[in-house]
């Protein structure tokens, strides 16, 4: 019974998984194989930074997962609808926050990175993606209390479906900006290629608030109906 119940969240958290890595590995795969040696010394520093700073917002993923299945599982009724409509607000307000400071931790990178190099070519380097790394960092709460609430909210399907275009479509739009850099078409840099990243975290962003806000909708849709059913009932019971 206990395998029974886990194997319908395999698929979508292991394409999760595998949908972000994707992403990670395209990157260092762009970074060495297309870029010279000092922007490959300021990938390693920022990818250093990337994922000391990851973790802080995937505790909302994990806080919303085990949160919202208990109110989700209720009875269909307005309390539930409102429940979740609050549940959600309130990690959405945790998840600009969380953002924020993690923004805030951005900015410091150009002071912190001389404990990583004193070369002043690879810090400038390092300075050019500031930008599309403090972007990716400002949406990453509120992406990560999307995940969790869609998982919390048993929205495997339309998870796993989105994770398995990920996984196609970041890892071919950078490895365009290594044919383009190859080929000499385009000055392409850390820089560059963060900001592309950012991009993909702001469709990621966009999509999972679109989805968001259809399944609140479909669930206070659903209680007025159930509303409207117990009042017919009433009336003819």
């Amino acid at each position: 019974k206990a395998i029974s119940e886990f194997l319908p969240y395999v698929i979508p958290v292991t394409t999760t998984a595998i949908g972000r890595i994707s992403g990670y590995l395209a990157m260092s795969h762009v970074a060495s194989s297309a870029l010279g040696t000092i922007d490959m010394a300021a990938q390693q520093i920022l990818f250093s930074f990337f994922c000391c700073l990851t973790p802080v917002c995937d505790s909302l993923n994990l806080t919303a997962q085990s949160f919202v299945p208990p109110i989700f599982s209720g009875r269909k009724c307005r309390a539930r609808a409102e429940a979740l409509r609050r549940t959600l607000v309130s990690f959405l307000g945790a998840g600009g926050i969380f953002g924020a400071a993690l923004v805030a931790l951005v900015a410091m990178i150009p002071f912190l990175g001389r404990f990583f190099t004193t070369d002043a070519a690879v810090m400038s380097q390092v300075n050019t993606a500031i930008p599309g790394l403090a972007l990716f960092f400002a949406l990453s709460g509120v992406v990560c209390v999307g995940e969790g609430m869609l998982l919390g909210q048993r929205d495997l399907k339309f998870l796993g479906n989105a994770y398995g275009a990920y996984f196609f479509v970041v890892p071919a739009v950078l490895l365009r900006l290594k044919r383009r850099a190859l080929a000499g078409l385009q000055n392409v840099g850390v820089g560059t290629m963060w900001k592309t990243f950012s991009c993909y975290q702001v469709v990621r962003c966009a999509i999972w608030l679109i989805r968001m806000i259809q399944l609140q909708r479909r669930t206070e849709e659903e209680s007025e109906k159930m509303g409207d059913d117990a009042a017919t009932e009433t009336v003819w019971g």
